[in-house]
């Protein structure tokens, strides 16, 4: 009886169809992997395909997009920040701070991402990866603490108000070498055998090894969760808890003694701008949900690897790690363009960026608006 069966169906007949069939059904995304760098990988990537051509695209362009937005956005911060007088405060120094850690994290990232997305596998050798994951750790580390730093700045000005002791030059650099010194402890060490930066799912991108179950790996996930992670989140959140009672009760007692006065209000620009308690509450809740948000998912990415590492796919894991760069974007736009004096120092160097002119009243930051001493700028 002849086969009638159509060819691709049930089957290849040939015995050279039969063996191309099996030989792309084999295909993992470990087999354009350099053989120097295979010791680097884990064997659990061996039973994932490749990632489709289209993925790789999506990601070049993706990582693309917010390095060229980072980049730009981060280097008018550290610009404006830097040469304008006005700005050059103490306060300012650790947000400069912030934006050089965005500006270093796509600056380093970005161009080496792209590159293996085009050649769909990692191209730059050991070396280069052990380099390319400590510098991505570096940069998440500085802008987190740099973040706390910030935030624990504007508690100080707004919560303690007169009482506290004002931030010198001196007391900023010395915050802002605290948090190069604890980021460098800990994405050094795994330089020097406490876990080790390995590439991650797809292979076109390195990272900490979250799949070796030996407790020196496994130990220094939960260390570096603990101290750059929860810890800085605690530190915010504590701090923006405070500035917002503090802030409430302020605009209480202003209320309130507006009352006793038989007068509208004590602020003679209530009626042109937003209540400050409103403005802070916005601000304190966007940093906080960005911070998230960014982390998060490259964390619970972390976690499944050290616990069960089933769940985690190829693709799930770049994409965590670019949604954990992606936060290099948004906080350019949280503390720089959300500063009214930055703003106008933007509009004065770069003219064409103005689409309205600002109004006159609108010179004072969110913070500043809050106590008497008028010290809060950023």
């Amino acid at each position: 009886m002849m086969d009638h069966r159509p060819e691709g169906i049930f089957g290849p007949k040939s015995p050279q169809a039969l063996t191309w069939t099996i030989s792309v059904a084999n295909l993992t995304v470990v087999d354009k992997v350099p053989p120097e760098m295979l010791h680097l990988v884990d064997t659990y990537w061996y039973q994932f395909p490749p990632l489709e051509t289209k993925w790789h695209a999506a990601l070049a362009t993706t990582i693309g997009l917010l390095a060229l937005i980072s980049i730009v956005g981060n280097g008018c911060v550290i610009l404006i920040f830097s040469s304008t007088k006005g700005l050059r405060t103490p306060s300012n120094l650790m947000v400069i701070n912030l934006a050089f850690a965005d500006f270093m994290m796509m600056f380093t990232m970005a161009p080496p991402l792209i590159i293996n997305s085009y050649h769909e596998t990692w191209v730059f050798g050991p070396l280069m990866c052990e380099i390319y994951g400590m510098f991505g750790s570096l940069s998440g580390c500085v802008s987190i603490w740099s973040m706390t730093m910030i935030a624990f700045d504007r508690y100080t000005v707004i919560v303690k108000g007169l009482s506290a002791k004002p931030l010198t030059y001196v007391g900023s650099v010395m915050r802002i070498l605290f948090v190069w010194a604890n980021s460098l402890v800990w994405t050094l060490a795994p330089l020097f055998g406490w876990n080790r930066y390995v590439p991650e799912g797809n292979m076109s991108a390195c990272g900490t090894d979250y799949l070796s179950k030996d407790w020196i790996s496994v130990s220094y996930i939960y260390a570096y969760s603990v101290f750059v992670y929860w810890l800085p989140l605690l530190l915010i959140i504590y701090c923006y808890t405070y500035i917002l009672k503090a802030v409430s009760a302020h605009e209480r007692n202003m209320r309130e003694q507006a009352k006793k006065m038989n007068v509208a209000s004590l602020r003679s620009s209530d009626a042109s701008k937003t209540n400050a308690e409103i403005k802070l509450a916005k601000v304190a809740l966007v940093t906080i949900t960005l911070w998230f948000m960014a982390w998060t998912p490259y964390l619970v990415i972390n976690y499944a690897g050290i616990i069960d590492s089933s769940p985690i796919s190829p693709l799930q894991t770049i994409w965590g790690s670019v949604f954990a760069k992606a936060n290099a974007v948004y906080n350019p736009i949280v503390y720089g363009i959300s500063h009214p004096k930055y703003r106008a120092a933007l509009y004065k160097r770069f003219p064409a960026l103005q689409l309205r002119k600002e109004n006159a009243t609108d010179q004072n930051s969110v913070a500043s608006c809050t106590t008497a001493a008028d010290q809060c700028e950023t």
